[in-house]
């Protein structure tokens, strides 16, 4: 069977939750084999018609964890090209900005102290900013328009051309040609890479579009797919962005322009260089101070230290928030420091904190943020701008006149996989309160840059989804405190992280949770190596009990099931060793079997822990 054939057979018997799903057969995924045994396995499949085909494709292992880094019509939509061209799968790598995957290239040759040719036969894209990849993102290149690559001279550096998507495929990859970039609005991009000497490249593409956007959304893969093997395609019916932006401004009780993204980590970049550039244009030297806890989410923990990487007056300062550290303490200390040597202070941080779910005083928070500061010559200080992830409480008010941080300059960012869709897409949003709504001009502009908005997949989701937020918040906050008051009787010396009572009266009503579990041995490295095999012992028995509900995933906000991970190695994967956390993280939804749950829990004491 050939190829195109083979794509259209898949086409035509696609597994529902390749389109649905921010997660896909989590039980069957191997991390270490990550894209490779899906596309291994897929074309063992190219004899297999019809519903024998279909039942086949639905037992494939999961292509990634999440569908922000990839998933199985991305990787399908990759080894489709790599086919037609002759190449390596790893070779091809699709993204749903049009223009991240250059800005990947740019960022590896800004390393290398390497120049950069961007070709271009016709306009360059209507995002390619000139202007800001060079004074804010410190990017060079030369952009060289031809007619044709015949007339091309030998270039000492890297050369990239800018193609369209549909002419990706037949693009002639020689040596004249470092990468191409196939583009379309509202598509995205695809990146083929020639592996003659750019194989160093790969990973670092890949990362790229692992911290700072996403893959290609399953919906616009599957758009391609169809175009390119000449299946017929439905019309878009397009997104109404003003209606998401009214909904996610009455959630939040805010007034400011609304930021959508095509993920919470694509809105957080566009956060940072947002303030980058607001700080050269407005205070051109003053250095830029990142503050941000060192044992936060990986993705924001990497992508703020890789910002700081690229540019020379970015620096990150560690902000301690848990296992006994006060943020409000630490923050004070280091905003005392930061004014007095006058510089611009910027704080990301993550309230309740992840993985140890725990809420500063934030009376103190605003007290902090509010108090003038001076310079070490007796000037006032720029004051701090609050850069706040509440994806773990969506439904808490911060923002409007009368919330806790009303009144001091505060950004507000959510990852829309988790609560807002409901685990049925990966867009974020960011808004502002009055302070810092001058801010949002900067963070919609970096958005645009990147090329990283919201699909309109994305915003039709969220609508959809949004109005029904806080009632799943609400029944899933009930199931996590059934469920941790169950494990607190049944294991009363374990150490759980969740809200109290007090706090969730106050609206922090997340639904997730960890768990140290009490461990035994005479040094700390017997107990520490007894606890971590307790971790696993637990999270396999839960999956193997309730396989319809349990999951090793470090998602959050699902409709239904329950989700379990470690976080030193899942979210904290790039974070330094010392800041690890090796507990068990819990995360739970509105749907969910609590009595099967807890029985379960009883039985791995009985087992494990009480014998």
């Amino acid at each position: 069977m050939s190829t195109m054939n083979f794509m259209r057979n898949i086409l035509s018997h696609l597994p529902s939750d390749w389109l649905k799903l921010t997660t896909h057969r989590l039980d069957i995924y191997n991390e270490g084999l990550a894209k490779v045994e899906f596309l291994q396995k897929l074309e063992a499949l190219q004899s297999f018609e019809g519903q024998e085909l279909f039942s086949e494709l639905e037992k494939l292992p999961t292509a990634f964890d999440y569908i922000r880094l990839g998933h199985p019509l991305s990787c399908l939509l990759e080894w489709y090209i790599a086919k037609e061209k002759g190449i390596s799968s790893e070779c091809v790598v699709s993204f749903s900005s049009g223009a991240m995957s250059t800005l990947a290239v740019l960022r590896k040759n800004l390393f290398l102290q390497k120049s950069t040719q961007i070709i271009y036969t016709d306009e360059l894209p209507d995002f390619f900013d000139e202007k800001s990849l060079r004074e804010i993102y410190g990017y060079q290149f030369e952009l060289k328009k031809v007619s044709n690559l015949d007339e091309l001279e030998d270039f000492n550096g890297s050369r990239l051309l800018f193609t369209s998507l549909e002419k990706v495929k037949s693009a002639n990859l020689n040596n004249s040609v470092d990468f191409i970039v196939g583009l379309e609005q509202g598509l995205g991009s695809i990146i083929v890479i020639n592996t003659e000497n750019n194989k160093e490249y790969i990973s670092e593409v890949q990362h790229v579009r692992r911290r700072e956007s996403i893959a290609m959304t399953p919906k616009n893969c599957l758009s391609l797919l169809k175009r390119i093997t000449n299946e017929n395609v439905s019309e878009e019916s397009g997104a109404n962005r003003e209606e998401l932006s009214s909904i996610i401004n009455e959630v939040t009780n805010t007034k400011s322009k609304v930021a959508l993204g095509s993920s919470g980590l694509s809105v957080q970049y566009a956060i940072m260089m947002g303030l980058v550039d607001y700080s050269k244009n407005t205070f051109p030297n003053k250095d830029i101070k990142f503050i941000v806890p060192p044992n936060c989410y990986g993705g924001t923990n990497d992508q703020a230290r890789r910002v700081a990487a690229c540019i020379d007056n970015v620096e990150i300062v560690d902000l301690p928030v848990d296992s006994g550290k006060d943020m409000v303490a630490s923050l004070t200390h280091i905003l005392d420091d930061v004014a007095s040597k006058d510089g611009m202070a910027f704080i990301i941080a993550e309230i309740p904190t992840n993985p140890r779910v725990e809420v500063p005083d934030l009376i103190k928070l605003r007290e902090t943020l509010a108090k003038e500061r001076k310079t070490s010559d007796s000037k006032i200080a720029s004051e701090a701008v609050f850069i706040l992830d509440q994806t773990f409480c969506p439904n808490v008010k911060f923002l409007g006149a009368g919330d806790y941080l009303h009144d001091v300059p505060t950004l507000s960012y959510v990852s829309g996989s988790k609560f807002p869709s409901g685990g049925l897409c990966t867009a974020g949003y960011c808004v502002a309160n009055e302070k810092a709504s001058s801010l949002m001009e900067y963070v919609n502009k970096h958005i645009e840059i990147c090329d990283n908005g919201a699909t309109d997949f994305q915003v039709n989701t969220l609508i959809e989804q949004m109005p029904s937020m806080n009632k799943r918040i609400e029944d899933a906050y009930l199931n996590t405190r059934a469920f941790v008051d169950h494990i607190k009787l049944e294991l009363p010396e374990a150490k759980i992280n969740f809200v109290s009572h007090e706090l969730a009266s106050d609206g922090f009503t997340p639904s997730v949770f960890s768990l140290d579990l009490p461990t035994k041995g005479e040094t700390y490295e017997q107990r520490e190596s007894h606890k971590r095999e307790l971790n696993l012992l637990l999270i396999n028995m839960m999956i193997e009990a309730i396989a319809d509900e349990s999951k090793f995933c470090v998602s959050y906000g699902q409709l239904k099931g329950c989700y379990w991970t470690i976080p030193a190695t899942s979210t904290q994967g790039t974070t330094k060793e010392g800041d690890k956390d090796y507990i068990v993280r819990v995360s739970l939804s509105p749907k969910f079997d609590l009595e099967k749950h807890k029985s379960v829990f009883t039985e791995f004491c009985k087992k494990y822990i009480k014998n």
